[in-house]
């Protein structure tokens, strides 16, 4: 079961590469992701249980190094997470349109799993870094006063960090939002 998340992000793609195949050879984790993200960083996530992603999150950050940006281990993820990492949330409609936008891909993925958490809403998507400077951001959809809430806990966490670009709630946002997020 796939009750935890954690990532590895570095600097460095020839780290990256190197740390990635250590997280793989200390516990039995599902690898997520493995590649390069903008500009020029390596971002490596993994999942399975609580323990063996903490043990590989360990060993990925001690190969990483010098070049270890950030390093993250959510247990008990919420289970709309993987969804909007890969792309394949359905949504039908925007009710409150939400987004977090943050400067580091695992402060993000700490701020949707805590934006999620806090209020009933639908990740829509997790945007991780690509062709958008390294950045990474998550939008979300619910009622007005659940997305303000759920944004506002998200935020907290990236802010936390130093990594908060900007959070915005736009209540009743025109439906032709919701192709352009996609």
């Amino acid at each position: 079961m796939n009750n935890a998340i954690g990532g590895v992000e570095l600097s460095s793609v020839a780290k990256g590469l190197e740390a990635a195949d250590a997280m793989l050879k200390t516990s039995r984790i599902k690898l997520l992701l493995s590649r390069t993200i903008c500009p020029g960083k390596y971002i490596i996530l993994a999942a399975g249980e609580v323990g063996d992603v903490s043990a590989a999150v360990e060993a990925g950050a001690a190969k990483a190094a010098h070049a270890l940006v950030d390093s993250f281990v959510i247990p008990n993820i919420h289970p709309e997470v993987f969804p909007a990492i890969e792309g394949t949330t359905v949504v039908e409609g925007l009710e409150a349109l939400g987004i977090i936008e943050v400067f580091s891909v695992s402060a993000l993925i700490e701020a949707a799993d805590a934006a999620v958490k806090a209020a009933p809403v639908k990740l829509i998507e997790i945007r991780l870094a690509m062709a958008i400077g390294g950045k990474a951001f998550v939008t979300l959809t619910g009622s007005v006063a659940a997305a303000e809430t759920a944004v506002a806990a998200g935020a907290a966490v990236a802010a936390k960090k130093g990594l908060l670009v900007e959070k915005i709630v736009i209540p009743q946002p025109r439906p032709e939002l919701l192709r352009e997020i996609f």
